[in-house]
């Protein structure tokens, strides 16, 4: 208990964080309360209050925490491969290891995504999408002018196809209650997407 007094407020936020992404795997994110996730973490509503001025406040944080690290760990992995096509790769793998590590991230933002009310929470999870389908974009249009994707492909629609294959991944899994086994299932998932999308010879790479 004398840890948790000593926590610093930052400490404080980023334990609220983690708590609702930790209950979001397990549970409908609209029904959230803020109750339950001051229960969880063993503290008052008032508590909970005391560094948070609103439930919105508290998603707008979750939110901005997924974002900042997903897109620190995508960046990562891309800035290691050596080439556009694997670089693609590292970025789908990485994607798919956070949601690993995360398996509340999905669920929390579509629950915000299809929130009746437009909240800010809702807007950064937009700003979120698009600033990720601009990556995926700027590392095809790099592959295309490498030669490594087929003549005459759709950049817009290969950029999806990409979200969209994680995506069918992701629910897949959860459906299935087997988030594990995402990590043995992406390489011959992405191995599929970039045969659809590579010159030949990269496809065979």
């Amino acid at each position: 208990m004398a840890a948790k007094r000593h926590l610093t407020a930052e400490a404080r936020r980023e334990r609220t964080v983690e708590t609702v992404i930790d209950l979001c795997a397990r549970d409908e994110p609209a029904t959230l309360t803020t109750g339950a996730i001051a229960r969880q973490m063993g503290v008052t509503q008032g508590a909970l209050f005391r560094h948070f001025p609103s439930k919105d406040a508290i998603w707008e944080a979750v939110v901005d925490w997924v974002g900042q690290r997903v897109m620190q760990r995508v960046d990562a992995a891309a800035a290691g491969a050596d080439a556009p096509l694997a670089a693609l790769e590292a970025m789908f793998m990485a994607h798919v290891a956070f949601i690993v590590e995360h398996p509340g991230v999905p669920r929390l933002l579509l629950g915000q995504l299809q929130h009746a009310r437009p909240t800010p929470a809702r807007r950064m999870v937009r700003s979120l999408l698009f600033r990720y389908r601009e990556r995926i974009t700027a590392l095809l249009e790099q592959a295309r002018a490498a030669g490594e994707l087929r003549e005459g492909l759709d950049l817009e629609a290969a950029t999806m196809q990409f979200i969209g294959t994680i995506q069918g991944l992701v629910i897949q899994a959860l459906m299935a209650g087997e988030v594990t086994r995402l990590l043995d299932q992406a390489p011959g998932v992405f191995a599929i997407y970039r045969h659809g999308i590579a010159a030949d010879g990269e496809a065979r790479s």
